[in-house]
């Protein structure tokens, strides 16, 4: 194998495939990346036996062939190297060593043979379908924040993805939740996606699907089954196994009953409750929120620290309340508001609050209190 290729694309592909590479492996050829080169691209592939991801990119190929190497090794040269800088990469078939070049700089790395690398089996995905990566990527971005990182909840590591009836219109539906907080977001539903069993994406995989998506347009490929999931882009495919289990019945801590309406400015609100929760424990980072007619004050009281309040201009008629919140769950849902104003339906103080973007029916978030 022998190639000349430029620094930013190689870049840009070993940081998306490296990052499926887990620094500690227990089977040594997991810790590299596979470098193939055809006539035209190289393709670079990586896996952890659970998600594999190849992406291919353009190159000036004297000599096919293939070789691995240590990714995260690989990946730190390239990203110190000049830029600009052409990189040479060069195998001999039955050698240990890949060598690489640019400018001044020379590099030999150990290599693995290419046949131990192993291939994530796939089976029959008969679930197929085409998204927009843009529809894809609002989908992932506002679901993720509240995926759970508590193990022993396995079922709630990743996002649920399935097909769901809205107000009798079909949508695809993502869901995530940790038990604090829970973020629903719908697209209508692609064509070719309603007979689809309800999936839930882990954590890992999610992550690795946005880089993805953040450098993606056009459209998504989809396809899967009851155990695994691959996305195909135009130069990349990832394919991930899914979480075995039972995503919970989350319509049934959705609130529907909640009748005292707060509207506010998103951007102001969170900043208010960033500068206030300051004050709060670091442990709880609790504020409280006290509503009356067409007032909010965010406020925090911590032994160590002392007190901070804000006041702030809103719009809500219902009786006064007073209600708190960890602010970083607040900050978070914040972030997914596109809009000027957010939309918050209050019940009392014990019961989950449902959040919106004014104007914005296809995505909602329910935040549980706490006590401050």
């Amino acid at each position: 194998m022998k190639l000349t290729i430029e620094r930013a694309a190689l870049l840009t592909s070993l940081g998306h495939v490296q990052s499926v590479v887990e620094r500690r492996n227990t089977i040594p050829i997991l810790s590299n990346v596979q470098l193939e080169a055809s006539s035209s691209a190289l393709s670079l592939t990586a896996t952890d036996l659970d998600i594999a991801i190849v992406e291919r990119v353009a190159a000036r190929v004297a000599q096919t062939g293939a070789a691995t190497v240590p990714a995260h090794t690989l990946y730190d040269i390239v990203r110190k190297l000049p830029d600009g800088a052409d990189i040479e990469l060069a195998f001999r078939a039955g050698d240990s060593r890949l060598v690489l070049r640019a400018g001044r700089s020379d590099f030999t790395l150990a290599s693995l043979p290419k046949e131990d690398f192993p291939a994530m089996a796939i089976g029959e995905l008969p679930h197929r379908f085409q998204v927009a990566a843009g529809e894809l990527r609002r989908l992932i971005d506002k679901t993720r924040f509240a995926i759970s990182t508590e193990e022993t909840r396995y079922y709630l590591n990743g996002i649920y993805l399935h097909a769901a009836q809205s107000s009798g219109v079909p949508m695809l539906r993502a869901v995530s939740t940790d038990g604090h907080r829970l973020a629903r977001v719908e697209i209508p539903l692609p064509e070719g996606a309603a007979g689809m069993p309800g999936v839930i994406v882990p954590r890992k995989a999610v992550n690795e699907l946005y880089k993805l998506l953040d450098a993606n347009e056009g459209t998504v490929q989809v396809a899967l089954s009851d155990t695994k999931i691959r996305f195909t882009f135009e130069q990349a495919v990832l394919t991930s196994k899914l979480i075995d289990g039972s995503f919970p019945d989350y319509e049934r801590v959705i609130p529907t009953g909640n009748a005292k309406f707060l509207e506010v400015d998103a951007r102001s609100f969170a900043a208010a409750v960033d500068r206030v929760s300051t004050i709060s424990s670091e442990k709880s980072r609790a504020v409280k929120l006290a509503v009356e007619k067409d007032r909010l004050v965010v406020s925090a009281t911590s032994p160590e620290n002392g007190s901070a309040t804000e006041e702030l201009a809103a719009a809500y008629a219902g009786d006064g309340l007073e209600i708190g919140f960890n602010s970083r769950y607040i900050m978070d849902i914040m972030q997914q508001v596109e809009g000027d104003t957010a939309r918050f339906a209050f019940d009392h103080a014990d019961s989950p609050t449902l959040v919106r973007e004014a104007g914005d029916e296809s995505a909602l978030f329910v935040i549980m209190p706490m006590r401050v």
